[in-house]
């Protein structure tokens, strides 16, 4: 009989204001070096940690399926009208429940884990998916010194070891807002 390997999910959740060409990058590495089936960037209408979007939700979620049309196995998603939330546990909960996803990755950058432990259910968070956390530059020391990876201990945590990717949505908006 022939067992079929389950599938393993990656979830890349933000508000992708705008996405970008890192983005892209960081979810080809993962569905390479973690042998992903899939991922799913899941835009939010309002990140709870920032300001109000430069961008319409509207444009995100145009530009990010722009962005991703050429990879088939790279899907943008909407939830918030279905799940009635932006908290990354409801999102997980979501693939879960509704999508009998078991295989769950989490995708950070390096500057998500200072910050990890102030997330809803956090805790809950890491005992469903493992979380694939990436480089950023000038926050790799500090963030393995945080909570969440104190909390975890090694488990459930994979580090890339990825080239700096020297671009970020916070960049973008300064370089746009600059030329006005």
């Amino acid at each position: 009989m022939l067992r079929h390997k389950k599938k393993e999910i990656g979830i890349l959740g933000g508000s992708f204001d705008p996405p970008h060409e890192g983005h892209v990058e960081i979810s080809k590495i993962s569905l390479k070096k973690i042998k992903l089936s899939k991922i799913f960037w899941v835009v939010t209408k309002q990140n709870p940690f920032k300001k109000k979007p430069f961008f319409s939700l509207k444009d995100r979620l145009s530009k990010s399926k722009g962005s991703i049309k050429k990879y088939k196995n790279i899907k943008v998603l909407y939830l918030e009208d279905k799940i009635k939330s932006s908290r990354t546990i409801n999102v997980i909960n979501y693939f879960r429940r509704v999508k009998k996803q078991k295989n769950l990755y989490l995708i950070l950058g390096s500057d998500n884990l200072l910050k990890f432990h102030k997330w809803t259910s956090w805790k809950k968070i890491v005992k469903l998916v493992k979380l694939v956390i990436f480089s950023r530059k000038g926050y790799d020391k500090k963030s393995k010194e945080s909570v969440v990876v104190k909390y975890l201990n090694k488990k459930n945590i994979i580090y890339i070891n990825n080239k700096s990717i020297d671009i970020s949505s916070s960049n973008i908006r300064k370089k746009r807002l600059n030329k006005f």
